[in-house]
C-alpha cells in the first residue's frame, strides 16, 4: 500500500540538501551534501543516499554512507568538507559521482557499480596532458550523460574575488565535454551562464548565476537550473545544444516574498532553519517543491527521464 509524503520528505534527524534526484532502474535515488545536526558549518558529513520506489515515494530506504571525504586524496584527513555532488550512468554502465572540494580547483569523481553505493574514489577531471579543468571555480558540478556525449557543468560566482579562486576572470557557470571514460576533457570550457562579474549587458544581468549548477533534456530544450545572486531564488535558462548558447528565461521558485513585519529570512538552495538558529545553525532538511515544477515542463522526467 502506498503511503503518504510529507515535508521534509526524510527523516527527521536527517540532513540532505542540495539533493539531486534521479532514477535509475525502478528507483529513485536522492544525492545531495550532507549536514550535521548541531553543526558549525555547511555540508561537513560524509555523502550519504536514500532512494524510494518509483511508484510510492513516501517508502524511503536509508543505503547508507557512499562515499566518505577522506577517500579523495587531495583531502585524506578529512578536514576539507564535499559540497553539493551530481551521479550519473556512464556510458559503460557504472554510475558516477561527480563533486568538488571547497576550492581545490579541480573536479573530483567517485565510481560505484550500483546508484546507491559504495563509490571509490576514481579521479580528477583533467586534460589529455594531465593538467586539471579550468574556467570559472570549479564547484558544484552537474552531469548529464547522452548518446551525444557527457557534459559536465560546474561553477561559483560570488560578488567578490577570494584570493583562492585565482587570478583569472570568473564570468559564470562553465561547461565542458567529457570522453566516455568520464575524467578527460573534450573541449575548452564554455560559459553557459553569467555570474557577477559577467552579467554586464546580459539577459542574466537582473538574476545572474551564483552556485548550484543542474542540468537536464526535456524535449527538444535544454534546461540549465541555478541559483541566482539574489539569495532567494532558483532560476533557469534554456538552450538547443548542452554547450548552449543558454538563454535566461525566468525564476522557477522564489521566496523572496517570505517574511515577518518587514524582516526578510530568505535563502539560495540551502536554507537555514531561522526558528533553531542558534541550536542548529547548519541543518537543511530535503524539501520538494511540487509548485515549483508545475512552471516548467520538467516534471514528467521523474518517471520519464533520469533527473528532476
Amino acid at each position: 500500500m502506498k503511503g503518504l509524503c510529507f515535508n521534509p520528505y526524510l527523516p527527521s534527524w536527517e540532513y540532505v540538501p542540495d539533493g539531486e534526484p534521479h532514477v535509475f532502474g525502478d528507483r529513485l535515488y536522492i544525492y545531495g551534501s550532507h549536514d550535521k545536526c548541531g553543526g558549525t558549518r555547511y555540508c561537513e558529513e560524509n555523502y550519504v543516499c536514500w532512494s524510494a520506489p518509483v511508484d510510492n515515494l513516501a517508502d524511503w530506504r536509508y543505503e547508507g554512507v557512499i562515499y566518505r571525504k577522506d577517500q579523495d586524496p587531495l583531502n585524506t584527513d578529512g578536514k576539507i568538507d564535499l559540497y553539493a555532488p551530481d551521479a550519473a550512468q556512464g556510458p559503460d554502465g557504472r554510475y558516477y559521482l561527480f563533486y568538488a572540494l571547497w576550492l581545490s580547483g579541480t573536479v573530483s569523481v567517485a565510481v560505484s557499480d550500483s546508484p546507491a553505493g559504495p563509490f571509490d574514489f576514481y579521479g580528477h577531471v583533467h586534460y589529455p596532458d594531465g593538467s586539471p579543468v579550468d574556467g570559472g571555480v570549479r564547484f558544484d558540478p552537474a552531469i548529464l550523460v547522452e548518446e551525444g556525449g557527457n557534459y559536465l557543468y560546474y561553477g561559483f560566482c560570488p560578488p567578490g574575488h577570494f584570493p583562492d579562486m585565482g587570478p583569472n576572470p570568473n564570468l559564470g557557470a562553465y561547461m565542458v565535454q567529457l570522453e566516455d571514460d568520464m575524467l578527460t576533457i573534450r573541449t575548452r570550457p564554455v560559459c553557459v551562464a553569467r555570474g557577477y562579474e559577467g552579467k554586464d549587458g546580459t539577459d542574466f544581468e537582473a538574476h545572474p548565476f551564483f552556485e548550484a549548477s543542474s542540468i537536464r533534456h526535456y524535449g527538444d530544450l535544454y534546461y540549465f537550473v541555478y541559483s541566482s545572486l539574489q539569495g532567494h531564488e532558483l532560476c533557469y535558462a534554456t538552450a538547443a545544444t548542452p554547450q548552449g548558447p543558454f538563454a535566461y528565461r525566468g525564476v522557477i521558485i522564489s521566496n523572496g516574498d517570505i517574511g515577518y513585519k518587514g524582516s526578510m529570512e530568505a535563502r539560495r538552495h540551502r536554507p537555514r532553519l531561522r526558528r533553531h538558529r542558534r541550536r542548529h545553525r547548519r541543518r537543511r532538511p530535503a524539501c520538494p517543491q511540487r509548485d515549483a515544477l508545475h512552471q516548467l515542463p520538467l516534471q514528467r522526467q521523474l518517471l520519464g527521464g533520469s533527473r528532476v
